[in-house]
């Protein structure tokens, strides 16, 4: 699919992070993910675009020069290092994003004006909040608006930002039509599995767990998720 802003939100709405998680694993993509702190600002925030990258140096020029270059439906993604001393977005920098149609905010590092970005609406991601701003005016570092860094991966524009309550996932903008449709199976058939648990069969029976048990006594090396791929389960991915 091209990286049609309304498109891409439309076709995440029916899936998770965690569906497209276990799409990348099957896919054999690098399952990158923002640090476990990264959550959403206000609860059942959800987001889908591509990145917008910034990398914080003290001040917020740079959030306003990367909203200046970005596209309407992109994802504005902060770089401050994972830093707990300063906070580095507010809600102006919030407001200016929504002015400019972006899909929303991930800060790899510490937002304030929470209750005011709540009342924004726009989602909005952190790792943490701090009253203070920043005390600082580092030199800037020439990939500033090229990439990221969120947790242990760099980002850019060749990337797309997911986001739910289960946090932050980078996937490359290339293959994001397969991953949708390989974690769309995945969602279908974990649906199917829960509506059965709840008809009284249990999963262990479903995914055939007894036999799972024979067969790796017989071959020690056999693993859960060869033995749901042969019989068309999905728990892990």
């Amino acid at each position: 699919m091209s990286l049609d802003p309304h498109e891409l939100r439309q076709r995440f709405a029916s899936l998770t992070t965690a569906h497209v998680a276990d799409a990348c694993l099957r896919a054999a993509v690098p399952v990158r993910c923002a640090p476990a702190a990264v959550r959403p600002v206000l609860p059942g925030a959800r987001l889908a675009g591509r990145v917008a990258p910034s990398r914080h140096v003290g001040s917020v020029d740079i959030f306003l020069e990367a909203i200046d270059g970005a596209a309407p439906g992109d994802v504005l993604v902060v770089d401050n290092a994972g830093r707990v001393d300063e906070s580095c977005v507010g809600d102006l920098v919030v407001l200016e994003a929504q002015a400019a149609d972006l899909a929303g905010v991930v800060v790899w590092g510490l937002h304030r004006d929470t209750a005011d970005i709540r009342a924004v609406g726009l989602p909005v991601f952190s790792a943490g909040v701090t009253p203070t701003g920043p005390q600082r005016l580092d030199p800037r570092p020439s990939p500033a608006l090229e990439s990221a860094v969120v947790g242990e991966w760099t980002v850019d524009a060749t990337d797309v930002a997911l986001g739910d309550d289960d946090g932050v996932l980078f996937v490359p903008a290339q293959r994001i039509n397969e991953l949708f449709a390989v974690a769309e199976g995945i969602r279908d058939t974990e649906r199917r599995q829960a509506e059965r648990i709840r008809a009284g069969v249990p999963l262990r029976e479903q995914v055939g767990f007894g036999a799972y048990l024979a067969r790796r006594a017989q071959n020690p090396a056999l693993t859960f998720r060869e033995h749901l791929r042969t019989v068309g389960g999905a728990i892990e991915e």
